[in-house]
Parts: structure tokens; C-alpha cells; sequence
């Protein structure tokens, strides 16, 4: 198929930060070296806003944070003045926002609408409209959550495809981890298990850090990579449990490769809310040994004893079995490491990700 230069308008009304954002600029990103050009519409005071100038991604503020009719009137006001070819929407405000506003004469856009996580859709008619007959088509970030809208929803097979998210294969890479211990002020020789996510409840921090808590292996540390609203609480719960020496909270990082390349073991017990999560492929890509859960479609990138050790959500117990017996089998650690490598290279390149993007695009622009 020849893909035509197309003029692609992202909207998102989240004003927080995590594996969603960082999607939607690195897809835009992708797709202007493309040639296409791409625009962000969100709210001024979204993290979203400032980081998407700060890659040379075009932003412009609008009112679309809350579900009202000032920010369906800023929305058609835009795209009556600034015609598109696909808008694409990724969160339920800005979706229902846009639809709307298509309704309008001199607005009309092809909706797709990208699901980055798990959450159920309410089974009403008003939400089957939404996804079936005002959006055009529905891209997920895993398999698992198309097949979920299929099963749960009922929703038409043919008008949903699962786009996982692209990771940069050539930035992320294993590297030498005394030298990036060395730069980050880490230990160097003792084992560092780490967790890169935003600090939300449905990650599974809390768990993470009960079966840190029983190892028994006092000289380790667990590394928290994040910022975000669970900080407080996770911060008192180290204190609890007499870890303040041996958890190490750096915040929000710009740059999480080198946290990644000075780790021995990832971890993400997450229990809800997730597609194919970016920090997870990032890992592989970084070769790190990783215990995860079978949350979202986590498993359409990880299998159990092949690429990756999975364990049940929400407890800590099997996580603490896990984490010691990469503790204790290094040689394991490894072939899952390179196991998960190879299937990060070979599935989640970012091509692959801008090439079925574009696919859906132009599907789209033909309806």
C-alpha cells in the first residue's frame, strides 16, 4: 500500500504523565521523520503540553480537560479552522469531546481512537455510539485488550487492531552496569532490583516492596524509578518497614536508560490498568532479567519461563519466591534476559509500530 503524507491531529486531555504521553510523542515523532504532519491538541497545563514542545512536537492548548461544552466548542472552533485528515483521540474525555464536535458542520474528521490500558468500557448505548459509529476505527496497545472490547463489549472484530507501542532499538541496549553505577552514585556490588513506572496503586509498588522487605538478602536494594501521586504513601511505607537505608527513590528520571543499565533484575507486579507497558520493553531491550504479572496483554510480550518469570498480581509472597531465585540463578537470569531481547528486537521495533499506524490512518481517511 502507498501511504500518502497525511495530516494527523492527536488530542489528549490527561494532565498526567506515564506510559500513555510518552506513546502519543514518540508515534508523533515517528511520524513527522515520516513526512506526515502532526499536531497535539491538549490542555495547557498538561505535562503533555510542555514535554511536546520540548521534542519539537506542535502543541497547541485547548480547554478539553473536563467533559463540558466549552471544550466542544474550542474543539470544533480548531478544527473548523485548521482541517485535518485523522484526529486521534486517546483518552475517554478528549474522545467524547471530539465526537461531539464532529457532529458540528465544517469539523467532520476520522476518529480513531487509541486504548492504552485495560479498564473496562461500560456497556451502554451511549458508549457502543462512542466506539462503533462516531469513531471510525479502535487501535489497542495489545492484543489482549482488543480481544477484551470483542468479548466484553461486543464490538465488530474488523473495526479494532492491536498496535503495540515501538520501542527505539538503537537507544535502548544493554550497557555496562559498574559504569552506570559509577555516573548514577549507585552501589556498585551489591544486586539492585528495580521498578521504572509512575507511582500509581494499580503499578504494584506496595507488593514490590512487602517481598522486598522478607528476601533474605539484606545487602540488596530496590531501586523506585518514578514520580507521581503514590510517592507519600510509598515513601511512609519504606519508613514502616525499616527500608529507608536499602530503598533508594530517585523521582522522575528524563533519561531512564541508565537506571535501567545499572539494574539486576526488573520488576513490574502491576494488577491493573495496562496494555503492553513501555517500561517492560524497554527492559527486555535492555536484556534485564524480569518478573512481571499477566495484567493487560503484558503477556503478549513476556512468556512464562521463556522470556520472563510471571507471577500473580496483588501478592507478595510468590514476587519474594521469584526475586530469589534470580537471586540465587544467575544463569537463568540470563537466558530469560536474552530470550526477552530477541522478542523485543524482533516484534516491537518502532517501525513496526509507525507502519500499522499508518495502515489505520489511511484506512480511515478512505471511509
Amino acid at each position: 500500500m502507498v501511504i500518502s503524507k497525511l495530516n494527523i491531529v492527536h488530542t489528549e486531555a490527561s494532565l498526567g504523565w506515564g506510559g500513555q504521553e510518552i506513546r502519543i510523542l514518540t508515534e508523533a515523532a515517528g511520524m513527522m521523520l515520516r513526512g506526515h504532519q502532526v499536531t497535539l491538541l491538549c490542555p495547557a497545563e498538561a505535562k503533555i503540553y510542555e514535554e511536546a514542545r520540548l521534542h519539537g512536537i506542535p502543541a497547541v492548548a485547548l480547554p478539553i480537560g473536563r467533559k463540558n461544552l466549552r471544550g466542544v466548542l474550542a474543539l470544533y472552533r480548531w478544527l473548523r479552522n485548521n482541517p485535518a485528515d485523522i484526529l486521534n483521540t486517546h483518552s475517554s474525555t478528549d474522545t467524547w469531546l471530539a465526537a461531539l464536535a464532529s457532529l458540528l458542520p465544517g469539523a467532520q474528521v476520522p476518529i480513531v481512537r487509541t486504548r492504552h490500558i485495560s479498564a473496562a468500557i461500560p456497556n451502554n448505548q451511549a458508549t457502543r455510539w462512542l466506539y462503533q459509529s462516531a469513531t471510525y476505527h479502535i487501535v489497542t496497545t495489545g492484543e489482549k485488550l482488543r480481544q477484551q472490547l470483542i468479548d466484553d463489549n461486543g464490538y465488530k472484530p474488523e473495526t479494532i487492531t492491536s498496535v503495540p507501542t515501538g520501542i527505539d532499538t538503537s537507544r535502548f541496549k544493554p550497557g555496562d552496569k559498574t559504569l552506570a553505577r559509577q555516573q548514577l552514585g549507585l552501589p556498585e556490588e551489591c544486586a539492585i532490583i528495580g521498578i521504572v513506572a509512575t507511582l500509581r496503586s494499580w503499578k504494584g509498588h506496595v507488593y514490590l516492596l512487602d517481598a522486598f522487605a522478607a528476601l533474605g538478602n539484606p545487602a540488596a536494594r530496590l531501586l523506585i524509578v518514578g514520580g507521581g501521586p503514590q510517592r507519600d504513601a510509598l515513601q511512609r511505607k519504606v519508613v514502616e518497614l525499616g527500608l529507608q537505608e536499602r530503598v533508594i527513590m530517585p523521582g522522575n528520571q528524563r533519561d531512564v536508560l541508565p537506571w535501567l543499565q545499572a539494574m539486576d533484575i526488573f520488576v513490574l507486579p502491576s494488577y491493573a490498568n495496562e496494555g503492553v507497558p513501555q517500561a517492560l520493553l524497554q527492559a527486555m531491550l535492555c536484556a534485564l532479567p524480569i518478573i512481571t504479572t499477566p495484567v493487560g496483554s503484558i503477556l503478549d510480550a513476556l512468556q512464562h519461563e521463556h522470556t520472563a518469570l510471571i507471577v500473580e498480581p496483588r501478592q507478595a509472597d510468590p514476587l519474594r519466591l521469584a526475586l530469589e531465585r534470580l537471586l540465587a540463578d544467575q544463569p537463568l537470569g540470563q537466558k530469560l534476559a536474552q530470550a526477552a531481547l530477541v522478542t523485543a528486537r524482533e516484534k516491537f521495533g518502532m517501525d513496526t509500530m509507525l507502519d500499522k499506524m499508518e495502515v489505520v490512518f489511511q484506512g480511515a481517511l478512505k471511509k
